[in-house]
């Protein structure tokens, strides 16, 4: 499919309804035609990784079309001044974590990013470091610890930021770096611990929340028995 017969189909998957139900979790519902993420993925596999393709869809401005470069974009061919153009139109929480968990963690710039963007202003480009921080944790096998416990100054400092998609971020990266393994679980309980003594409410909140998890039992057996395997 090219750009027109794509933009064509997204249109007649259009869905109101889908829109009203978004905005209501805090999606954006402006330029968005409804068009499910469950949809748009196999539409995504079809088309395959095109990037000129994902650069045109992108600039289209439409909520959809953007889901879907983040999809089909090569990560390999990703630059940052792509990223930092992409992270300054972010207006819309889900849009933001797509192109984050989806796209730039797979990209050679995504840890530089995650420092960078952390020191931003603009709500969604300062939820984007945290996103980028959350994907890496899951999908960047690789990656030793030393490079995850970096990232705990910057979630400790930034933990105080209360603006909404900010801290659900920030808490979101806490617990998807604990959740890697019994180290960085260790690591990520005892900044969670830092943070209750402030006395900062919002940075008390993230690390309730993140303790509620990073302690469970469920946590707590995938991650022996994931030691136990290596």
């Amino acid at each position: 499919m090219n750009y027109d017969q794509i933009l064509e189909k997204l249109k007649a998957l259009e869905n109101p309804k889908n829109v009203e139900g978004m905005a209501r979790y805090g999606i954006n519902p402006k330029n968005n035609l409804g068009v499910s993420i469950y949809i748009l993925r196999p539409i995504a596999k079809k088309i395959g990784r095109d990037h000129d393709l994902a650069l045109k869809l992108w600039d289209s401005g439409i909520h959809d079309a953007r889901l879907l470069a983040c999809f089909i974009d090569d990560p390999e061919k990703v630059t940052g001044k792509q990223m930092d153009s992409w992270a300054k139109n972010f207006d819309s929480w889900d849009i933001c974590d797509q192109a984050c968990t989806s796209l730039f963690d797979q990209t050679s710039l995504a840890w530089t990013k995650a420092f960078e963007w952390a020191e931003r202003n603009e709500e969604f480009v300062k939820r984007a470091a945290f996103s980028l921080i959350a994907g890496l944790s899951v999908h960047d096998k690789k990656a030793n610890d030393e490079k995850f416990e970096r990232f705990m100054p910057i979630i400790k400092k930034h933990a105080i930021d209360k603006r909404n998609y900010v801290k659900k971020a920030d808490n979101w990266a806490l617990r998807n770096i604990g959740k890697r393994n019994i180290n960085l679980n260790k690591k990520a309980i005892k900044t969670a611990e830092e943070l209750l003594k402030t006395e900062n409410k919002t940075a008390i909140w993230i690390a309730k929340d993140a303790l509620k998890e990073l302690t469970s039992e469920k946590v707590k057996q995938r991650l022996n028995k994931n030691n136990a395997k290596k």
